[in-house]
């Protein structure tokens, strides 16, 4: 009796170290920053897409303008637009091939050269922002606090003068790792942008956030929306239409 007691005791305390062990080794490990910097890139730059997007700018003398433009996307990473409002910007181009980055106007028939950290249409968000985001290679991350424990937060430093900005705090969903806020700093520190990602729909099998608002912390009442309209994944492009020769065509 006495040894099936000792025997029976002995079991039931492995299998407790085991219960015990189970969540630990069942739970999934956290992203690192690197994951999470990558999860980023996929969800707003997927590997190949065909966008339909409208921006709104509000200026600091309360008027708006609207820009409704198609977003094209190689394999290779390089992106085409096309703008069909408002009338102004109808007809006009951009394309980013590498760190070379171009606006086609139709009133000079020439593209002329295009900066990344230059505002896109005249609105808050600059060309990085649109043309270029590929955080992974333009950006070392790390961790830093959140103040929200559903959020992980990263600090973001350029590691290559072509990215949008010096340095960003990037805030991402712990469920879903999607992008939830951002901040956008200049290396002297100084707070230029702030924007808000909401409404996270799926495009075609594809979850990301519909709707961004980025807000000029420099001037107080411009900010800019831009919103998702459509989006089509995995879509075969033909290499011809990120040739500088082909804008206009």
């Amino acid at each position: 009796m006495y040894r099936t007691s000792k025997h029976h005791a002995l079991w039931a305390g492995l299998v407790l170290a085991a219960a015990l062990a189970l969540p630990a080794r069942g739970r999934a490990a956290d992203p690192t920053p690197t994951e999470l910097l990558r999860r980023y890139d996929q969800v707003m730059s997927p590997g190949t897409f065909d966008g339909l997007l409208v921006m709104i700018a509000h200026r600091q003398d309360d008027t708006t303008r609207s820009y409704k433009f198609r977003a094209l996307k190689s394999k290779d990473d390089k992106i085409r637009t096309w703008f069909f409002e408002p009338a102004a910007a109808k007809g006009q181009e951009m394309l980013r091939v590498e760190d070379n980055m171009w606006v086609y106007l139709p009133n000079l028939k020439r593209a002329l050269r295009l900066a990344s950290r230059e505002s896109f249409q005249g609105g808050d968000f600059n060309n990085g922002d649109v043309l270029r985001v590929n955080y992974i290679a333009d950006y070392n991350a790390k961790f830093t606090p959140s103040g929200d424990d559903k959020l992980w937060a990263l600090e973001l430093t350029a590691k290559t003068k072509e990215a949008a900005y010096d340095r960003i705090k990037l805030w991402m969903t712990k469920d879903k790792q999607q992008p939830a806020k951002a901040e956008y700093f200049a290396a002297s520190g100084k707070l230029l942008r702030s924007a808000v990602f909401e409404d996270v729909k799926n495009f075609h099998g594809h979850e990301r956030p519909a709707h961004i608002v980025m807000r000029n912390e420099l001037a107080s009442k411009r900010f800019s929306e831009m919103t998702m309209l459509d989006l089509k994944l995995d879509i075969d492009v033909p290499a011809q239409k990120f040739i500088l020769d082909d804008l206009g065509r």
